[in-house]
């Protein structure tokens, strides 16, 4: 069997990715970790060889902090390739900046809920 969900060799990267998040991930996942929708979302999970800030496996959704890493035309096309081949695994994207979460993490955390509201119905 395939694994392409948090696959051993990836663990090492998923392990310093959590233990060096950036300040607008630390503050979206004090939000998700308190959400009432009943949704349960991991932070940084592995499919296939990419790893996803946030993921919640019962709805198949990503959720993506962009920071200035994927500013510039390089990090757009990665970004896109890397999200289509996610995408064609059935799992949905949601993508918020750093800036939108440092600015207003509540308003980022209300269109999650409302998201996460309409994907179960």
């Amino acid at each position: 069997m395939n694994t392409i969900f948090n696959r051993r060799d990836q663990t090492p990267k998923r392990q310093k990715l959590r233990n060096e998040s950036p300040l607008a991930e630390r503050i979206l996942w004090q939000h998700l970790r308190k959400n009432q929708s009943g949704a349960k979302f991991r932070r940084q999970v592995s499919v296939e060889r990419y790893v996803l800030d946030f993921y919640c496996p019962s709805l198949r959704l990503a959720i993506e902090i962009d920071g200035d890493s994927h500013t510039g035309d390089e990090a757009q096309n990665y970004d896109a390739i890397r999200q289509a081949e996610i995408e064609a695994l059935g799992i949905r994207f949601l993508r918020f900046s750093n800036a939108e979460v440092l600015e207003d993490s509540l308003a980022v955390a209300d269109a999650i809920a409302h998201d996460i509201e309409t994907l179960k119905t």
